[in-house]
């Protein structure tokens, strides 16, 4: 089972209109896990649903966390529960730190955030900045009254190295980024955040411009995956269990409808909570949470949102 830590909100205020700071301290005074820049942390919200944020901070502070969290006109029930319902002084419930973004050794780092993908790369500019290390901060929006952490990165220790792209000061990040990328040191990393077809655009120039997939990096919290296809049958070996999953039906919600408890977070494929061993049968996996390698090796399966190729799969559950 994941570990949780009891937190107490501490400080919520609204910056760029419709984004929620939220600060997090302890409720047993003993300071909270150290993180990587890059990691998030599970958040267990007041109606149930649990949902990841970035933590955005100097790495080096621990005594709290702070997250950035967008109201989303598209929420599922989570940023619009954490913006409304979330208010100072409230008991809360968090994992602790997972990194599926992390820094890598660069000669140089260029962090490229569209909108609230800033969070991540607030921490790995602060990161580098501790370690003295060569980086570059953009930050790509609609305008600064729409966003958050502006008055941080103009003002504080990461502003001469914080570049900011606002469309109504007349800016355009994809004329810039064109004309930018030719001169950047080709042993550079690329770590972006942001809106998919944001990230999709980076990724693409990217590789015009001759970075390698290793090279490039992005942070993926919400993915759009196709979770109905065919149906088929899964054995669960553990609980001596034959399961039938239907066409309309995930894999995650026919195990919980049969009894099986499944540890769940995202349900987008995204997280890696669910993840399960395959024993038998070849998956159809639909996350974008295993490497295409881990993938090939069929040997394990995200169960929120993948299915199935073969007709049977055999699971360790």
């Amino acid at each position: 089972m994941t570990k949780l830590h009891k937190v107490r909100v501490s400080k919520k205020y609204i910056e760029g209109q419709n984004i929620s700071i939220i600060e997090l301290e302890p409720k047993d005074q003993q300071a909270l896990p150290l993180f990587e820049a890059g990691a998030h942390i599970d958040l267990y919200l007041p109606n149930g649903l649990v949902r990841q944020y970035s933590l955005c901070q100097n790495p080096n502070e621990n005594i709290r966390y702070r997250l950035g969290i967008l109201n989303d006109d598209h929420s599922r029930g989570g940023s619009r529960c954490a913006f409304e319902d979330i208010g100072i002084g409230a008991d809360l419930e968090i994992s602790s730190p997972k990194n599926l973004f992390p820094l890598n050794q660069a000669e140089h780092s260029v962090l490229i955030g569209g909108g609230i993908g800033i969070t991540p790369l607030i921490s790995m500019a602060y990161q580098l900045l501790n370690e003295n290390k060569s980086f570059e901060l953009h930050y790509c929006g609609a305008s600064a009254d729409r966003s958050a952490f502006v008055d941080e990165l103009q003002n504080g220790t990461l502003a001469a190295f914080t570049h900011f792209h606002f469309k109504d000061d007349g800016a355009n990040h994809r004329a810039y980024f064109q004309d930018h990328f030719p001169s950047l040191n080709k042993q550079s990393h690329i770590y972006t955040c942001g809106p998919n077809p944001f990230m999709d655009w980076v990724f693409d120039l990217s590789k015009k411009h001759q970075f390698s997939p290793e090279q490039i990096h992005k942070e993926v919290f919400q993915s759009e995956v196709e979770l109905t296809g065919n149906s088929f049958e899964v054995f669960a070996q553990q609980s001596n269990k034959l399961i039938q999953v239907d066409s309309n039906e995930t894999l995650l919600e026919a195990l919980v409808k049969n009894g099986i408890s499944i540890e769940k977070s995202c349900e987008q494929g995204v997280c890696g909570t669910c993840l399960c061993m395959v024993l038998e049968g070849e998956p159809d996996h639909r996350d974008v949470y295993l490497t295409d390698e881990e993938k090939a090796d069929n040997d394990q399966i995200l169960v929120c949102c993948s299915r199935a190729k073969s007709k049977r799969l055999v699971l360790d559950i």
